[in-house]
């Protein structure tokens, strides 16, 4: 066994608690095996990540919201037993990391859209899982990064970059960031408005059934809008983090209202801003002066280069990226919006739901498993986004409720 490897068993036994005569390594290796043919190469990768990302325990992560509300969680073993699954019992692991779960795929007749608004209506469905991409977005007039003449990469030329994605690399960042500052202008929360998809998504949340909120999205468009706050990203409250300058005094920018224990930013945020030298932390409302002004924000500290809190390539993920582990196990639906599957590791999430779970794609193509590894119990409705999710919203009979909502939306952020 490899050393990453011990580190992950290590780190889920150590999560578990103590268990007298078993170093913390079998241990996690013991209770993963109690479940149904893992696939060991997916779990230890991520395991390994949440080891050395802190020291916040599996468990915290497990219980996202008892820890974001700084309850003390106190994890009995039985509890640790009856999740992990014993033998010949299903694991609910197994949904996250071996892309199956309790029960198989649903045999019989195809679902249906209608079929998928009667397990909501009923509440049959009511830990819904979300994935969104950038073309949730587009109809808000944000371009996505791939589409053949209109996408954010094909739009690259007046930067003079080597080739396209190094906008978002880090070795051409630090050797010229005047390009990623320029596009971060364009692209920064505040310039744009929900529609009726992000409004969707926040009465799934409204009516108590949304589990989470994957986004691969940097625009802040699902967030809570709180006041005093700008760019539609929620002030800071971290202890480390120091002030620029003073906030620009404007209205709250509009967003959906998602609120942040819902939210998971696989991509980053420009919620807040960290020193790529000394590792400062500055809140995002202040970074945005700097970047609305065209200057590139340097450290008051040590002067280096600030950079907001987006995922980069070859960058680790946010942390809270792996409540998955626990969220898909749990979830009852997964509904996919605007994305096109490619970009990993977020890519594989849409297989980590338990078979048995319906999976929604609301695409303008098949992309993805949907494509190539079907199950039975899929649904797939093609074609433009906001059209795909009126659908949706009228087989649910939710039409005048979201039309109530955006309203109510617009009318306060005339206000």
């Amino acid at each position: 066994m490899g050393p990453g490897r011990a580190a992950a068993w290590t780190a889920l036994g150590a999560a578990l608690g103590p268990e007298r005569g078993r170093p913390a390594a079998a241990r996690g290796w013991r209770y993963l095996c109690l479940c149904r043919q893992p696939s060991v190469s997916r779990v230890w990768g991520s395991l390994r990540a949440l080891h050395r990302s802190s020291s916040i325990s599996l468990w915290e992560q497990v219980l996202p919201e008892k820890i974001l509300r700084g309850a003390v969680v106190n994890v009995s073993s039985s509890w640790q037993r009856n999740f992990l699954g014993l033998p010949g019992r299903d694991c609910l692991f197994v949904g996250a990391f071996g892309g199956c779960g309790a029960g198989g795929d649903r045999g019989g007749e195809k679902l249906s859209l209608q079929d998928i608004a009667e397990l909501i209506r009923t509440k049959a469905c009511h830990r819904v899982v979300v994935m969104v991409g950038a073309g949730i977005s587009t109809p808000s007039g944000i371009p996505d990064f791939r589409s053949p003449g209109s996408g954010l990469y094909s739009n690259l030329e007046q930067y003079d970059l080597p080739y396209p994605e190094a906008i978002f690399e880090l070795d051409y960042f630090f050797h010229n960031p005047k390009p990623f500052f320029a596009l971060a202008k364009e692209l920064y929360p505040g310039n744009y408005r929900p529609n009726l998809a992000h409004y969707f998504l926040r009465l799934l949340h409204d009516k108590g059934l949304l589990l989470r909120l994957y986004t691969q999205n940097i625009d802040g468009l699902e967030r809570d809008s709180l006041p005093g706050c700008s760019g539609g990203i929620a002030g800071s409250t971290h202890p480390d983090q120091i002030a620029l300058g003073p906030a620009p005094h404007h209205s709250t920018p509009p967003a959906a209202g998602i609120p942040a224990t819902k939210l998971v930013e696989a991509h980053g945020t420009f919620a807040s801003a960290t020193c790529t030298v000394c590792q400062q932390s500055f809140p995002g409302e202040e970074f945005q002066v700097d970047v609305m002004a065209d200057r590139v924000p340097c450290c008051p500290i040590c002067t280096g280069i600030i950079k907001p809190d987006i995922v980069f390539f070859g960058e680790q993920l946010p942390q809270r990226f792996f409540l998955h582990m626990a969220d898909f196990p749990m979830a009852d639906l997964l509904i996919i919006i605007g994305t096109s599957l490619e970009v990993e590791p977020f890519a594989s999430l849409c297989q980590a739901s338990r078979r048995s779970v319906p999976r929604v794609l609301i695409n303008r193509e098949l992309v993805g498993p949907f494509a190539w590894q079907p199950r039975d119990n899929d649904v797939a409705q093609l074609g433009d986004i906001i059209s795909g999710v009126e659908t949706l919203v009228k087989a649910l009979g939710w039409t005048k409720e979201i039309e109530d909502l955006i309203q109510r939306e617009t009318d306060k952020d005339a206000l």
